[in-house]
């Protein structure tokens, strides 16, 4: 952080933490309406959609209905048709043969939490309408839920109840405050780069700043710049000009850039421009692991930090498997001494076998050796099932504790889940709140511990 100059923000779901319950249930109802209006059966209107049924990095199938979960190369390990789990076998036939492409038009890809209610509305309906015997087409249906929830932020249905009680759907971080002037503090400057309207911008943060602190008459006196309507990502790979709002008009930005006032719009390199540095000096803070991460982190040398809400649960539910993981570890030590001692006997069966073919020895004696490592093997084979069984088990209960349908956010069995995966990837560092920058100096240095190969583990 000693080499930080500017630290940037984006607002919802990082600045602004929401209720993500209160705000699954209102986008929800919301969008039910609007497909209603849309020609969909009436009885949809009370339909009962499971909010704890989605997580981010989900993939959605648009061809078959179904919603998967990947690990880091793509390999699909669990998936759902509405709320019905997918065989091993029904997995194992539709995408273990080729290779998955996310970026084709037939999936798509759910990386946010506002995307959550999508999720969970889709799989319910396939559920639903499948079980009243409606053919359905499940791509027409997934843009279809889109276009619902688009509409309803668009004409005010979502962002007006919001606004209407901000105490209900967002969390005020009271430590908020506090940490944006301690970096001020230690010299940091502040931006903020939200794709919300000026308007929503207003209220919200005044809501979770203002008269939080003295020294602050207001919340835009945090920021050195304030940019609303942003449009990312393509903020990031496009030049759309940089405006500055003056009341309900807005006219071109001129240089510098002020303090105090509202500009909309804009790309990355004027904001470098603006900001006087460019790569590793700034800071971006986001939640949004493509507008906000990999973007900033592909068309610029910016660092970057993912606010990630589910970490403190998953991190919960990490240090309550500890035995758990401590008794898959012994289960694999086994499972690797038993491997040991089967190669050894088929290599001995093999051996014998060819020595009674050649009619070397005294193939009695030889025959019964063979049958006793014969029963040997099939010993071992068994004991092997048995550990099977119980790793099964076993990882079916850490999955409970993280997840009820798709255990760890951040990991898939043994390997990083493909969500997991862009966050190593993309998040030089990745918290669950801003706030809690605070525990740390503003010139603290972040390290993770060194990357280790497979060729190293027990060196």
């Amino acid at each position: 952080m000693s080499g930080i100059s500017w630290v940037g923000f984006d607002m919802d779901y990082t600045l602004a933490v929401y209720d993500q319950l209160a705000m699954d249930e209102l986008s929800i109802r919301a969008t039910l309406a609007k497909l209603i209006l849309r020609g969909y059966p009436k009885f949809i209107e009370t339909l009962q959609v499971s909010t704890e049924f989605p997580v981010r990095g989900l993939l959605i199938d648009k061809r078959f209905g179904h919603v998967l979960k990947m690990d880091r190369y793509k390999h699909v390990h669990k998936g759902y048709h509405g709320l019905r789990e997918l065989t091993k076998n029904e997995l194992h036939t539709l995408y273990h043969a080729k290779k998955i492409r996310p970026a084709t038009p037939r999936f798509h890809w759910i990386d946010t939490l506002y995307a959550l209610s999508e999720v969970a509305t889709y799989a319910a309906l396939v559920d639903a309408l499948e079980k009243k015997n409606y053919a359905v087409d499940y791509a027409r249906l997934f843009t279809d839920i889109r276009e619902g929830i688009d509409e309803a932020h668009r004409d005010g249905t979502i962002l007006d109840e919001v606004l209407s009680n901000l105490p209900h759907f967002v969390h005020r971080d009271p430590n908020l405050a506090l940490t944006l002037h301690k970096l001020r503090s230690a010299g940091k400057r502040l931006f903020l780069l939200t794709n919300s309207r000026w308007a929503y911008t207003e209220k919200m943060m005044t809501y979770l700043l203002g008269n939080a602190l003295t020294e602050y008459p207001t919340w835009r006196n945090y920021f050195d710049i304030v940019i609303v309507a942003a449009q990312k990502p393509l903020f990031f790979t496009e030049r759309h000009p940089l405006m500055e709002r003056d009341g309900e008009v807005l006219k071109p930005a001129t240089w510098p850039l002020e303090r105090g006032r509202i500009y909309e719009g804009g790309n990355l390199r004027e904001l470098e421009r603006a900001l006087g540095v460019t790569g590793d000096a700034v800071l971006y803070v986001g939640d949004h692991i493509y507008g906000d991460i990999l973007r900033s982190k592909k068309d610029s040398a910016w660092r970057t930090a993912m606010i990630m809400q589910e970490l403190e649960t998953e991190i919960a539910a990490y240090v309550s498997c500890k035995e758990d993981f401590r008794l898959l570890e012994s289960l694999e030590d086994q499972r690797e001494h038993l491997e040991d001692d089967l190669r050894y006997y088929q290599a001995c069966i093999k051996e014998l076998t060819r020595l009674i073919d050649h009619g070397h020895g005294s193939p009695p004696e030889i025959e019964v050796d063979r049958v006793r490592y014969k029963r040997a093997v099939e010993g071992i084979r068994g004991k092997l099932r048995q550990i099977e069984i119980e790793v099964t088990a076993i990882e079916r209960r850490i999955n409970l504790r993280f997840h009820p349908y798709w255990g760890s956010l951040l990991k898939e069995g043994n390997e990083q889940s493909s969500f997991g995966k862009q966050v190593d990837d993309y998040a030089c560092v990745y918290t669950s709140r801003v706030s809690n920058f605070l525990s740390y100096s503003p010139q603290q240095s972040f390290r993770s511990p060194r990357d280790v190969m497979a060729h190293e583990f027990g060196m």
